[in-house]
């Protein structure tokens, strides 16, 4: 029973803390739109859209065609080769 003596008037002073701040937030502002944030979140535009996906980087592809270009070079040269070979042989 003389817990309630102290139980008693933290409870009301905690209870009127609580009322007051949320008056405070009330009359600031805070609940004025709950509804806009969230929609601007979900419409938001200010970002460009990203760049459509290339099918390979610049220089993988020039990579690849330097690689493919000394292929037909030395493939080339082997005929070019072959061609002599023959020509001796005669």
């Amino acid at each position: 029973m003389e817990a309630l003596y102290l139980l008693v008037p933290l409870s009301v002073l905690l209870v009127g803390m609580a009322i007051w701040i949320f008056l405070g937030a009330s009359d600031s502002g805070q609940f004025d739109d709950l509804v806009g944030p969230g929609q601007r979140i979900l419409h938001d535009d200010d970002r460009a859209p990203p760049p459509p996906p290339t099918a390979t980087p610049p220089a993988q592809a020039q990579a690849q065609a330097q690689a493919q270009a000394q292929a037909q070079a030395q493939a080339r040269r082997r005929r070019e080769v072959n061609a002599n070979r023959g020509d001796c042989d005669s």
